[in-house]
C-alpha cells in the first residue's frame, strides 16, 4: 500500500478515535455521578468499543462487519483497555491527576496501541501468518502489505500481482525434498 492510502486510513482513523473518544468520555461524564470511576470508565469503555467497531470497519477500514470480526475485535482491544486503564490508575494515583481528565489522557497514550490491533483484526490479510517459503504476510521487505504487494524484494502478492522487479518469488524458494532436513 502507498504511503496515500496509508496516511488517508490513519487519518479517517483519527477521525473515528476523536468520535469515539467522544462518546466514551460522555459516557463516562454521564456515569461517574452515580459510579464509581473505575467502574464508570469500564462500562463507557465497552459502549464506546461497540461503536468503534462498526466507525472502524465501514469507515476507516471500509471492510464489512462480520460476526467473526465483531467477536475478534473486544478480544483485540484486550490490549487497548489495559493500556488505558493502567494509564488511569497512574494518573489518578500516583501523578494525583483527576478522574475528570485522566481518562482522556489514558485514551490519548493507548491510540498506536489501538491503530495497530485494529488494522490487524480488521483488515483481510494483514494479520501475520506463515506462507510458503516462510515468507510471513504483514508489511515490510519480503511480506505482503494489505492490498497483497509486496516490499522491494519483488515476491508476488496474494493478488497473483508480482512486486516491483517483476519476479513472482518462485526464482528465491529453496528446493526442498520430502526427506528429513
Amino acid at each position: 500500500m502507498s504511503r496515500l492510502p496509508r496516511l488517508a486510513r490513519l487519518l479517517r482513523f483519527a477521525v473515528v478515535g476523536g468520535v469515539n473518544t467522544l462518546t466514551f468520555y460522555g459516557c463516562y461524564l454521564a456515569l461517574h455521578p452515580w459510579l464509581p470511576y473505575f467502574a464508570a470508565y469500564t462500562i463507557a469503555f465497552l459502549f464506546s468499543m461497540v461503536g468503534s467497531f462498526f466507525l472502524n470497519t465501514y469507515f476507516t477500514y471500509r471492510t464489512r462487519p462480520s460476526w467473526k470480526k465483531f467477536l475478534l475485535f473486544p478480544l483485540t482491544q484486550v490490549t487497548n483497555y489495559v493500556v488505558q486503564s493502567a494509564g488511569l490508575v497512574v494518573l489518578v494515583n500516583w501523578c494525583g491527576l483527576g478522574t475528570r481528565i485522566a481518562p482522556l489522557l489514558a485514551a490519548v497514550l493507548a491510540i498506536p496501541f489501538t491503530y495497530l490491533v485494529s488494522t490487524r483484526i480488521l483488515v483481510p490479510g494483514s494479520g501475520v501468518s506463515a506462507s510458503p517459503g516462510g515468507v510471513e504476510r504483514g508489511t515490510g521487505v519480503g511480506r505482503t502489505g494489505d492490498d497483497g504487494h509486496t516490499g522491494d524484494d519483488g515476491r508476488m502478492g496474494d493478488d497473483g500481482r508480482a512486486g516491483d522487479d517483476g519476479r513472482t518469488g518462485d526464482e528465491t524458494q529453496p528446493v526442498r525434498s520430502g526427506g528429513p532436513a
